[in-house]
């Protein structure tokens, strides 16, 4: 399938290494797809569901000790420790081949070894990179087959002399929990995952390849990798505005990208298109502005939770080609279920583990908090006609969020680029089931890339100064905000979901300069009678609450803040500084 010798010799080495019985390149074809489908259902890593209810889509349970990203197992191998950084863990990149080549010797012996040339990004645009994933996993070929382009066109494409590509090996051995590693070396653009079938730790392209070592190529590069969703917001008038947003796991991401305006809304003509749901890579286009496109294909998103109230968009695109990982199958009519789908969990059901589960006595729940759903983009009803495009859409506003129940205002505006890269850095939230360890402790998850960044953060938030300096007076504008702040009583005081558009539009409204803006201490926040509430139950002192910004609860927050930038030592931007001494001042 192709003639460049880099890859032929990896490739090489890797069998080698792993010996397989045969090795099969994934040439993208439906004919080939097809078969490893039939291959992977005899084989009981498949279980094909209803084809009438829900055509092309399959199920699939992974091992116990095995249901989401294992940060503590997750290294940054760069030559020196110091570039890692504080907040990543680190291991010498020598020791750490050598290791991982041990752990992975003779594993696939019996087995299949699969080649997938796969592509990050639309296959002719200049944002995109291309990767080799080597693997002993059917479940992996036909999940990266939904999350990113593959196949022969991509090397095609990419040419036989290029040596700018992401090697990827992942070997299953024995799914051991004590000797699983996912190992990054930005230096080498190579990827090692052994000892897991999970998806967020196995499909090499997406958090592996696209946000830490893709980071670490865009610090070099003068470009972003960013853990952020791309949406388009299209006006009465036809206008469509392009605004990234980085939220960490389960604090409604999906959602937003997938928004469907409320019905006063929909009424006069808005619109809101889906690029992406999880992944932004950004540079400066022709014009000084700043572009983006997704470099995914397709949907790798959490089960639980999604309905035909929260994300009607999402349930659809997971009604045909898609493969589903830990939820329930309802053996009645061979289909799925997830706890928060709907009011009727089967009587007669497998829950994630495998166990009949009667969804009405169980007392546990019958599909993991993590359980996923990987479907393709082009499934989405509201996805946007610039999905593929080469050239990406141009960016007007990035907003950052995250999960508070107090302190943080429901949106407000940083003064500058500076300022919103300070509101970024000290971006806090609660934990949820996406990362294995405790659920709902509050942490600092800078730009919600703090599992994600390959090199050290302190250099991360220079790269960021530096993306403003090159952009200057087209750099979009910065926004925050909370969609989860509460009373008292930890009533939700938002209505959320396709009501946050209300909040899009005040932000659109400010990057055009057609609405004035309250300066307080952290930054510009809206006058009440510039959100448009029209059709919305929501009391006046609710909206006050909403947007509350009490000094002593921000000076609360300096501390953590402090804390937590001493962890950056000498790397840490003397403009961050800068930032937090003039927030504690004007707070005080």
């Amino acid at each position: 399938m192709t003639k460049n010798e880099t890859m032929l010799n990896w490739v090489g080495e890797m069998r080698e290494l792993v010996q397989p019985d045969e090795v099969v390149w994934i040439d993208g074809s439906q004919e080939q797809l097809e078969s490893l489908r039939i291959k992977a259902c005899n084989d009981g890593d498949l279980i094909k569901l209803n084809q009438d209810k829900l055509p092309g889509c399959y199920m699939h349970r992974t091992a116990l000790n095995d249901v989401a990203r294992v940060e503590a197992k997750t290294f940054i191998c760069s030559r020196k420790q110091e570039d890692a950084g504080p907040t990543n863990n680190w291991m010498d990149p020598a020791q750490t081949y050598k290791m991982l080549y041990n752990i992975a010797r003779g594993s696939y012996k019996g087995k299949t070894m699969y080649v997938i040339p796969y592509s990050m990004g639309p296959i002719t645009s200049n944002h995109a990179k291309v990767g080799i994933e080597v693997t002993d996993s059917i479940y992996v070929v036909l999940n990266m087959a939904i999350m990113t382009r593959i196949g022969k066109e991509v090397l095609t494409h990419f040419g036989d002399t290029n040596n700018d590509w992401v090697r990827g090996l992942h070997a299953s051995c024995d799914i051991d929990e004590e000797k699983r590693y996912i190992c990054h070396f930005p230096e080498d653009n190579t990827i090692i995952s052994v000892n897991s079938g999970y998806g967020g730790n196995v499909l090499l392209g997406k958090k592996c390849f696209a946000l830490r070592i893709a980071s670490y190529q865009g610090k070099n590069e003068k470009w972003m990798a960013e853990h952020m969703l791309i949406l388009g917001v299209e006006n009465p008038q036809g206008e469509i505005t392009y605004i990234t947003a980085a939220f960490p796991s389960a604090c409604g991401k999906t959602n937003l990208a997938m928004l469907i305006p409320p019905e006063g809304y929909r009424k006069k003509g808005y619109k809101v298109y889906t690029v992406g749901d999880d992944i932004a890579w950004m540079r400066q286009g022709a014009d000084g502005r700043l572009w983006a496109v997704n470099p995914e294909n397709g949907f790798f998103g959490v089960a639980p939770g999604t309905n035909q109230k929260s994300n009607p968009n999402a349930l659809a695109s997971v009604q045909k080609g898609t493969i589903f990982t830990n939820v329930v199958q309802n053996l009645d009519d061979n289909t799925v279920w997830w706890e928060g789908l709907d009011k009727n969990p089967p009587r007669n059901g497998i829950d994630w583990k495998g166990k009949s589960w009667d969804g009405v006595t169980a007392e546990e729940k019958g599909a993991h908090p993590n359980s996923r759903f990987t479907a393709p983009a082009e499934n989405c009803p509201s996805i946007s006609k610039e999905f593929s495009s080469p050239l990406g859409v141009p960016i007007s506003a990035i907003i950052f969020g995250g999960r508070r129940q107090k302190t943080t205002p429901l949106v407000y505006q940083s003064k500058d680029w500076n300022h919103g890269v300070f509101i970024g850095s000290i971006m806090a939230s609660e934990t949820t089931a996406a990362a294995t360890g405790q659920v709902g402790v509050v942490r600092r998850d800078p730009m919600a890339m703090l599992p994600f960044c390959g090199y050290h953060m302190g250099d991360y938030f220079a790269h960021w100064i530096e993306m403003g300096e090159i952009l200057g007076d087209k750099a979009p504008k910065i926004f925050n905000v909370n969609w989860f702040r509460q009373d008292e009583e930890g009533n939700y005081l938002w209505p959320g979901f396709g009501d946050n558009l209300r909040i899009l539009d005040w932000i659109i409204a400010r990057c055009e300069g057609k609405v004035n803006a309250k300066e307080t201490a952290i930054g510009y926040l809206p006058y009440l009678e510039d959100l448009n509430i029209e059709g919305l139950d929501i009391q006046k002192e609710a909206l006050e609450q909403l947007l509350e910004v009490n000094n002593e609860d921000w000076l609360g927050e300096i501390h953590g803040i402090e804390e937590f930038y001493q962890k950056f030592g000498d790397k840490l931007p003397d403009e961050m500084k800068k930032q937090l001494a003039s927030l504690k001042e004007r707070l005080s």
